[in-house]
């Protein structure tokens, strides 16, 4: 079985966001984390690859800032690392879907997975544009993958924790919410390591036709409130509390 893993790096949300006064979000002074989504893609993936012996290939568009990320998952145990080479390092979702889909045209797979949503987006759209453009089944906050000979079986939630058993025929594309076990760790030095002996590769593709959603502007989010500070004082602080209860009618003088 061959198995590509869709990963791509996004906003480390440690770090206080900015807006440019055309309102975009300010790109320069971003730094980068993986999807914590996409490494559980990765994690079950090399699950897949430990039972079934499944050949492991990530994938990630080229936004010039995924090199250590693909060194990190080949260091963890995948096969190969490809860089989708694209014009823009800023992609939507249906144009990040069209990129792939169009390398996954060139170069199929039996399995794709990828992390159900990402916190720069939270729309968890990919895995189904996929599978759209592809003609490929698909499912959605995913779980507990196991191969079955030309068919895959998963367990997928619902909302109110319902969970179903599904079984898809091959080729499948699936939303990862979590994998079996948690993320394996791998060392920066075994990382660095690797970068001295593995490679890379780079592979141009013409994206398919894709419907963009274009966001036009975004916004900080409007403050519902502002927090009083009263005197460290009792009796004061006492008299504060009396006049607030007071001024909503919660109780009369």
């Amino acid at each position: 079985m061959r198995i590509a893993v869709l990963m791509k790096e996004v906003p480390d949300l440690i770090e206080e966001l900015e807006l440019t006064p055309e309102g975009r979000l300010e790109t320069d002074v971003l730094s980068y984390i993986p999807s914590e989504w996409d490494e559980q893609a990765l994690e079950e993936a090399l699950i897949l690859k430990e039972e079934s012996g499944a050949a492991v290939t990530v994938v990630a568009v080229d936004s010039g800032q995924v090199d250590d990320m693909l060194y990190t998952a080949l260091a963890k145990g995948a096969d190969r690392a490809v860089k989708l080479a694209a014009e823009s390092e800023v992609l939507t979702n249906r144009a990040r879907a069209a990129l792939m889909a169009a390398y996954l045209q060139q170069d199929p797979y039996d399995l794709v997975l990828t992390g159900v949503q990402a916190v720069d987006d939270l729309d968890g759209q990919v895995a189904g544009l996929l599978g759209g453009q592809l003609g490929w089944p698909h499912a959605s906050v995913v779980r507990e993958v196991k191969a079955q000979g030309e068919q895959v079986q998963c367990v997928q939630e619902y909302a109110g924790g319902w969970m179903a058993t599904l079984e898809l025929a091959l080729p499948a594309v699936l939303g990862i919410q979590a994998a079996r076990r948690p993320p394996r760790y791998v060392s920066v030095a075994k990382v660095r390591q690797l970068q001295k002996t593995a490679s890379l590769e780079t592979v141009e593709v013409t994206p398919l036709p894709a419907v963009e959603l274009p966001v036009r502007r975004l916004y900080r989010p409007a403050a519902a409130g502002h927090a009083t500070m009263w005197s460290e004082d009792a009796a004061e602080a006492a008299a504060q509390l009396v006049e607030l209860l007071q001024s909503r009618k919660l109780i009369r003088s």
